[in-house]
């Protein structure tokens, strides 16, 4: 499966961003899906993940109630509406794809497939 990441931006804080992650192939709802971060000079970090049909979720600490994620297995993309935006938020986000049996894997290294990454920058 191929992903394709869109949405990032230059916003201040307090601001709102929706990232959208369109995959190609007809399989998209046999995937787990998440949006993982990177900033420079730091590790890829989780940020979060849902399950097959979208009614599960999980999310790092420090984006609840924040972050909320979402997806559209008819149009096989998902999407991480952030609000509240922090400049701790700054990084390059990345969507991918997990194909587990079970669970929802927050590990880098438990997904398959990812995008190229979208920027955010969260600055005032």
């Amino acid at each position: 499966v191929q992903l394709v990441e869109s949405g990032g931006g230059l916003v201040q804080p307090g601001d709102s961003l929706r990232l959208s992650c369109a995959a190609s192939g007809r399989t998209f709802s046999a995937y787990v899906m998440g949006w993982f971060r990177q900033a420079p000079g730091m590790e890829r970090e989780f940020v979060a993940a849902l399950s097959r049909s979208g009614g599960s979720t999980i999310y790092k600490d420090s984006v609840k109630g924040r972050f909320t994620i979402s997806r559209d297995n008819a149009k096989n993309a998902q999407y991480l509406q952030m609000n509240s935006l922090k400049p701790e938020d700054t990084a390059a986000y990345y969507c991918a794809a997990a194909l587990v049996y079970a669970g929802i894997p927050t590990k880098a290294s438990d997904y398959n497939y990812w995008g190229q990454g979208t920027q955010v920058t969260v600055s005032s």
